[in-house]
């Protein structure tokens, strides 16, 4: 890319023993791929051939990548610099806790029916999708703000942003909103890696 940065694009595994479509396994004690060991060995491959440096990484997702995203996130915060879903949160029931504190960018359509904000059941409601300001919640208290209410709020071209910043060291959480559907909007990795680069090195 032209601000410097490489591209790494790990597909998700075959599901339903190895004969259906690719997903993430994302959610917690189900069997299948270890998504946090394949994604370092990953980063490590990229490493090694290419240099990357790998203290410098954001880990992004959309739809059930940025599911992958979250969990991965509130077990691991340390895996990756920093971490960067869109369209995905967390399934109910939503974890309890998690670790941090964490450096994230949630990234959402308003229109999104997908994974809408508020979440939804599937599959007869065998799974049901959590509401995604449930998950800012729990992100917050990982990260130990103070208070729910955001610290500010900006725009940046479509998108309407809110963002938590009197919390733990070295912790950084942001949501924006956006007008459209589900999808990867326009404008969104500059957006992000603006607030990325904005983030004091460790």
């Amino acid at each position: 890319m032209e601000r410097g940065y490489a591209v790494l694009a790990p597909t998700g595994a075959r599901q339903f023993g190895g004969n259906g479509g690719r997903s993430w396994n994302f959610l917690p004690g189900r069997d299948g791929r270890d998504e946090a060991a394949f994604l370092q060995d990953v980063v490590d491959d990229a490493a090694r051939r290419f240099g990357i440096d790998t203290d410098r990484v954001i880990l992004a997702g959309f739809s059930a990548g940025g599911f992958m995203v979250n969990y991965l996130a509130c077990a691991k915060p340390d895996a990756f610099a920093a971490y960067a879903p869109v369209a995905g949160g967390f399934w109910r029931p939503i974890p309890a806790t998690c670790a941090g504190p964490i450096r994230l960018f949630h990234t959402h359509g308003w229109k999104d029916a997908t994974v809408p904000l508020e979440g939804r059941y599937l599959r007869n409601k065998r799974f049901q999708q959590g509401d995604i300001f449930a998950g800012l919640e729990l992100w917050r208290a990982a990260n130990a703000c103070p208070d729910e209410k955001p610290s500010a709020y900006s725009e940046t071209g479509p998108f309407w942003r809110r963002v938590w910043s009197d919390c733990a060291p070295g912790s950084a959480l942001e949501l924006a909103l956006f007008a459209g559907g589900h999808t990867v909007p326009d404008g969104w990795a500059d957006m992000v890696l603006g607030w990325f680069e904005s983030q004091p090195r460790n």
